[in-house]
């Protein structure tokens, strides 16, 4: 059945319901999904969701292992993307352990700028994913349609990435992944990080090479440890391909992009027109050794996103 697109701007009696019910992913939670020993959750009152509790409206994305749908939750009459996943092709891929990871670590962050995840459930087929609906869509999107963002828009984003990124790592958490295909927009224009299948929690230091070719830091390329500067170094590759449309070290050949990666061999085209602090703070996270980057703390103070990023985090056109 079909539902219309609206979508109100609050949603808090949302947020209240689905935090009093949602079920938590715990340390030993069985393989097969089920809640395990609900005193050990770290989350309140249990409930048991099913389909019937939402009605499913039209598509708004598809993925490797299954789909993303608009859909109401009908007690609260609250709008939500409900994303489902196929068991066998999760089982397939060998990436269970990695959903129910994402799926511990997404459920417990809470910031304005990262997609929240209210809950799940699963039948015999498919696990359900209860996510905060963004209204306006896939970032990447807008890249492609607009090839580059301004220098205003680009740092508003930043700014509101280095935020979340912030708070992450506060909470122990590296993201691993940041890319314009695992952002949203909300309705108000706010950027939201919403895939964390790559995020661990850093109370060690680690070796395994995950994310997207164009964003891996050196320290992954060459399968070294690596910490939470890795998220820095993503965040300068996407400060650049907002500005110039590309990340910085694409190449035809993988084996060249691994090279310039390793070389940190970055170049600034002559168009489109970029100012020199814009390029400042791309330099100063996009650096070999981890702990020279630039922190995020500073990104924040750094003249560019002073200048050009919109003190409300949200970019206004």
């Amino acid at each position: 059945m079909a539902i219309a697109a609206e979508v109100q701007p609050e949603q808090k009696g949302l947020k209240s319901f689905f935090v009093e019910h949602m079920i938590g992913f715990v340390k030993g939670h069985p393989r097969n999904g089920s809640s395990g020993d609900s005193s050990a959750s770290p989350v309140v009152k249990e409930r048991r969701w099913s389909l019937k509790d939402f009605e499913v409206g039209k598509p708004l994305g598809r993925g490797k292992f299954g789909h993303v749908y608009l859909a109401r939750e009908k007690k609260s009459n609250h709008i939500v993307a409900l994303k489902v996943l196929f068991k066998s092709q999760l089982k397939q891929s060998q990436v269970e352990h990695q959903l129910r990871r994402e799926v511990e670590i997404q459920s417990h962050l809470r910031h304005p700028n990262i997609l929240r995840l209210y809950g799940y459930f699963y039948d015999q087929t498919r696990v359900y994913l209860i996510l905060e609906y963004a209204a306006r869509g896939e970032l990447y999107k807008d890249l492609q349609k607009c090839k580059y963002f301004s220098e205003r828009r680009a740092a508003t984003y930043i700014a509101s990435l280095a935020r979340a990124l912030i708070y992450c790592h506060g909470k122990h958490v590296i993201h691993r992944d940041i890319k314009p295909e695992n952002l949203l927009i909300g309705l108000q224009g706010e950027i939201k990080i919403a895939d964390f299948g790559w995020s661990v929690h850093t109370y060690d230091r680690r070796r395994t090479m995950c994310g997207t070719l164009d964003y891996l830091p050196p320290e992954m390329v060459e399968n070294t440890e690596h910490d939470a500067g890795v998220d820095i170094w993503s965040l300068g590759v996407l400060c650049y391909e907002f500005l110039y449309g590309v990340p910085p070290f694409e190449a035809k050949e993988h084996s060249d992009t691994y090279r310039r990666i390793i070389k940190v061999d970055l170049r600034f085209p002559l168009k489109p027109i970029i100012s020199s602090a814009g390029k400042d703070l791309i330099s100063q996270m996009l650096v070999k050794d981890s702990s020279e980057r630039l922190p995020l703390h500073k990104v924040l103070e750094h003249p560019w996103i002073i200048q050009n990023a919109d003190p409300s985090g949200v970019y206004r056109g």
